[in-house]
């Protein structure tokens, strides 16, 4: 359960599709406060200011949004420096470049597109680990976001790469900070529709594979919440003893081989659903054969 009135920051806010947003909102919900950060002006006003028409501007005005590029070990830094006390941090955040990290091939000489990369979606966690760390006075927890790092999948090439660079940095970082009771995981969440989704090559293969592996429904875009709400758990006071580890949010698409059987595909509905209008079709059944008798 989040600490009510304890602070928690919730980095690499875009707009309200944003698994960011989704998680703050929720540990606001539970009590908590919450600072986001952007990497700059320019990025926030693009899609923040002007693209998210979904809230007023006095709720934008509401929240405390900060800039932080993570590249920059100053500002990484400096961010934290006036934070105040802290109980948790979301690292929500991760790039390659379209262009020459992810698609067709998976070589490429952009050597320096590889390390940028590599730098904001994985070694970032340990400079935010390392700052943030010292305003968990009471010991926290830091959550940072993977995806399915255990296999390889068309187009997502260096992304891949870097997820499972990150979850290693995961295990890493546990066993470093356990010392000062700060707890480090990964949650590994099914494909999500965001912003930052919607600029890998082919986003909607990875969608419809979904539906190919995965035994339970995954919703691109309702799911969201259900990430949420498992990054929200690592950051509170019932997962205390959970660190090091990459809990996975996907339906449960890392756990089976191959496509699913006919037979195995999720229902439409729930089984008690299900159940329930099989319940209500045979009444009307026999009402229909009472009337027809009656007549």
């Amino acid at each position: 359960m989040i600490k009510k009135g304890s602070t928690y920051v919730v980095m690499g806010l875009l707009n309200t599709d944003s698994i960011a947003y989704a998680t703050g909102k929720m540990i606001e919900s539970l009590g908590g406060k919450v600072i986001y950060t952007v990497q700059n002006e320019r990025l926030k006003k693009i899609f923040f200011d002007r693209g998210c028409t979904d809230l007023s501007q006095e709720e934008k005005d509401a929240m405390d949004i900060r800039y932080c590029d993570v590249t920059i070990e100053n500002e990484v830094r400096n961010l934290f420096k006036d934070t105040g006390e802290i109980a948790g941090v979301v690292h929500s955040i991760a790039f390659a470049n379209p262009k020459t990290c992810l698609g067709d091939k998976v070589y490429t000489n952009y050597f320096e597109d590889i390390k940028q990369g590599f730098h904001i979606s994985c070694v970032s966690l340990a400079a935010v680990t390392e700052f943030a760390q010292e305003r968990m006075t009471k010991g926290g927890s830091v959550v940072t976001l993977s995806f399915a790092s255990q296999l390889a999948f068309p187009y997502y090439n260096w992304m891949g790469v870097n997820k499972a660079a990150l979850e290693a940095l995961v295990r890493a970082l546990a066993r470093e900070y356990g010392r000062e009771h700060v707890r480090v995981n990964a949650v590994s969440a099914g494909p999500l529709t965001t912003k930052a989704a919607k600029s890998i090559p082919h986003f909607a293969h990875l969608a419809r594979t979904w539906k190919k592996i995965s035994p339970m429904p995954w919703d691109p875009i309702k799911d969201k919440q259900e990430v949420a709400n498992s990054v929200v758990f690592l950051l509170g006071e019932y997962s205390k003893k959970i660190t090091g580890q990459t809990i996975y949010v996907d339906g449960g698409a890392s756990s089976v081989g191959g496509e699913l059987l006919p037979h195995e595909k999720p229902l439409m509905r729930t089984p008690a659903k299900k159940k329930r209008a099989a319940q209500e079709r045979l009444e009307r059944m026999r009402a229909l054969q009472k009337k027809s008798l009656e007549g």
